[in-house]
């Protein structure tokens, strides 16, 4: 007798070493079905950006791709789960406008059904209503955009990343290579302004008061340089007993 809670049962699908056969398996048996009911009605659901697969084969495909990490795989699983419920015609040819909106508040509402664990669902939902923000960074994003995208996606930013690259499921590797690699950019150019961040609010072990107390100077450009000098040590050298650093500054000061 199975006595694997609904959620042990999708996970152990989901970890399967051959994913795909393991979840055509669960849909065609009607495990899905009982699972995740919202899955099946993707078979027929024909998205214009993927137009080779209907949007359950896409996702069993977005599955195979991401790394065996249960909460990748989830929100890879739910990311288009909303795309039959806003289908729309309105705006010439098939939209689904917000389907990720309104697909993390459907994976929010499985997920907890199913028994799986709050932080869980949360993270799954936050992933699935982010996974379309990359949308757009070909057509060129401002450093506040990428320092946003990397803000909203917080502790999630991996995770959001390799779901991002999991979603890349065209046929034309040329496609493929160019989605591939402007993820990288991204990511690196998120490295680069975090590190000018961090270099920007690092400030000396001791303050410009301090400074001008101890050496008697007045306020005027040679504070400007030692705070710089200062600075400086701090980065190469790491935090300093304040005894330590006065006995630095004043060899310092004498040596100018």
């Amino acid at each position: 007798m199975n006595t694997a809670s609904p959620s042990q049962t999708l996970d152990a699908i989901l970890a399967a070493d051959d994913v795909v056969s393991s979840l055509w398996a669960a849909i065609d048996n009607g495990v899905i079905d009982e699972l995740v009911p919202e899955l099946p009605v993707l078979r027929m659901e024909q998205d214009p950006i993927h137009r080779h697969k209907d949007v359950l084969a896409h996702t069993v495909a977005v599955v195979s791709q991401s790394p065996n990490d249960p909460i990748v795989r989830l929100a890879a699983l739910f990311h288009d789960i909303a795309k039959p419920r806003t289908r729309s015609f309105e705006h010439g040819g098939v939209t689904f406008r917000h389907h990720e909106v309104v697909g993390g508040r459907m994976t929010r509402k499985r997920l907890t059904a199913m028994g799986y664990e709050e932080s869980v669902v949360e993270d799954v939902a936050d992933l699935v209503r982010m996974s379309g923000r990359f949308k757009g960074y070909a057509d060129g994003w401002s450093d506040a955009a990428v320092r946003r995208y990397a803000r909203n996606a917080g502790p999630l930013l991996g995770r959001l990343n390799l779901l991002v690259r999991a979603d890349c499921t065209t046929r034309n590797k040329a496609k493929a290579a160019a989605l591939q690699a402007s993820i990288d950019e991204l990511e690196q150019r998120i490295a680069e302004l975090a590190e000018q961040d961090r270099r920007s609010a690092e400030r000396p072990q001791i303050d410009g008061a301090a400074v001008m107390t101890h050496l008697g100077i007045s306020p005027g450009p040679e504070v400007g340089e030692i705070m710089r000098w200062l600075l400086e040590l701090k980065r190469t050298e790491g935090e300093l007993s304040d005894n330590e650093v006065l006995a630095r500054l004043d060899a310092y000061w004498a040596s100018r």
